[in-house]
């Protein structure tokens, strides 16, 4: 299934929870199966922080793919349910993003790009829903940030879907409010930071991926790769491979504004309005 194309998917003056709008924010999708005629049986999957929408069909992403879980005769069945994957508003695998240019200047918005929460990034896939017919979805599935996103769904949209399946996630953010800075500090003793604005100088590519080393690691995946791996440097080499591979795509503004954004949500309060069923794993 990697072979499927992405498409992009353009909501005009999207009117951000900021009260700024975004004068286009392109949502950059995928669709497995087919929607009903009812336009009833979708299934949205959500995907996690520096991941992809591409999750769902495989991927080298640190939570790892979910693509076994999606297809035909699968836990989430293709035959019978129309499967749609977006990418996050501010994510940088082909939705709006700090690096997409600002219209006002014709660069990229870098550190100018507006500030977002997880309400804009669910307000975004309903437009995205409602111009592909989905009338009510049969559930919402993420993990971790995608869980976010899933719980949220329950929360701005309580009669909208049947089911929410959020996954290794929570009602309320690990990032507190300083996590943004905390990035922001790191990546500027980079030598082309230039405050945000390095996409003319570079990049900090190096710096993306000595962090992505990191989360690997705590993620598990030397151990993972020890199964088939048992030389240390090889898997070291492999590791910085996929990280490095992983810094080149994804951004570092993008990674800052994710981390403002999930420091904003928090649904300890608002869990009351949640009227789907709910599979928390």
């Amino acid at each position: 299934m990697s072979d499927i194309p992405d498409r992009l998917h353009a909501i005009p003056d999207f009117r951000l929870i900021s009260g700024e709008t975004l004068p286009e924010a392109a949502i950059a999708y995928v669709t497995l199966g087919r929607l009903d005629p009812g336009g009833r049986n979708a299934v949205l999957m959500t995907h996690g922080f520096t991941s992809s929408h591409r999750f769902m069909i495989g991927g080298e992403t640190g939570e790892g793919s979910w693509g076994q879980l999606v297809g035909p005769g699968r836990a989430i069945d293709t035959d019978r349910f129309f499967v749609v994957s977006s990418n996050m508003l501010g994510s940088s695998y082909g939705s709006t993003c700090p690096r997409s240019p600002n219209p006002k200047t014709g660069r990229p918005y870098g550190p100018d790009f507006p500030a977002f929460g997880l309400p804009d990034i669910v307000n975004a896939q309903k437009r995205l829903l409602d111009a592909l017919g989905v009338t009510r979805l049969a559930a919402v599935i993420g993990p971790s940030y995608g869980g976010f996103q899933a719980l949220q769904w329950a929360v701005s949209f309580p009669d909208f879907m049947d089911a929410i399946v959020p996954a290794v996630t929570g009602l309320k953010s690990p990032n507190g409010p300083g996590a943004d800075h905390e990035l922001i500090e790191r990546f500027s003793k980079a030598a082309n930071w230039n405050g945000g604005h390095y996409y003319d100088r570079g990049g900090v590519d190096a710096a993306m991926q000595a962090l992505r080393v990191e989360t690997l690691l705590r993620y598990g995946m030397d151990d993972e790769l020890a199964e088939t791996m048992p030389d240390p440097a090889a898997r070291k080499a492999e590791i910085e491979r996929r990280a490095a591979r992983w810094a080149q795509e994804f951004d570092a503004n993008s990674h800052i504004a994710l981390a403002r954004a999930s420091a904003g949500y928090d649904l300890t309060a608002p869990t009351a309005r949640i009227r789907a069923r709910t599979l928390y794993v």
